[in-house]
């Protein structure tokens, strides 16, 4: 299996991927929203013998802190085909997608996403809390990408029209 860039030729799988792995069309809709908009900083999918198992997006994702922007992206959709889950595909496509992110100058990324999962790369509940989004509780998180950035009172996501939020 190896990592790599997505490419046009490979939305069709990349939106049956997002079906079977999430058992609808939310998902794909978002991406293809996100392409439309061009607010894709990174996605990847992991590919072996020719076929898509994991794809992950990275979005451009207004952000400030104490009035001050921060350079955010959000991770989502991240998905992974069902029957391939719980092997590792997943985290290599996170770590993959950090390293891009932070290669384009991302100081954060947000997440809305399972507790128990993101974490092990750093992700924060608490670092997120600050931040006035649509989401809250333990499944919204952040990371700094640059330590620090983060630091301050109060701050605000604003998700793009295609989160269709």
């Amino acid at each position: 299996m190896h990592i790599r860039d997505e490419t046009p030729g490979d939305w069709c799988s990349v939106s049956r991927l997002n079906r079977e792995a999430f058992g609808g069309d939310l998902e794909g809709e978002i991406v293809a929203r996100l392409h439309r908009e061009n607010r894709i900083a990174v996605a990847l999918v992991a590919e072996a013998d020719g076929a898509i198992l994991g794809h992950i997006v990275f979005s451009w994702l207004p952000t400030e802190i104490d009035g001050r922007a921060v350079r955010a992206v959000a991770l989502a959709p991240m998905a992974v085909r069902p029957d391939r889950q719980r092997r590792g595909i997943g985290s290599q496509l996170v770590a993959a997608g950090l390293e891009a992110t932070r290669k384009l100058g991302a100081e954060a990324v947000i997440v809305v996403g399972h507790p128990g999962y993101y974490p092990r790369f750093g992700f924060s509940a608490s670092l997120a809390a600050k931040l006035a989004s649509p989401f809250s509780g333990h499944a919204f998180m952040a990371l700094e990408l640059v330590p620090g950035v983060l630091a301050g009172a109060i701050g605000a996501v604003r998700y793009p029209a295609a989160f269709g939020i």
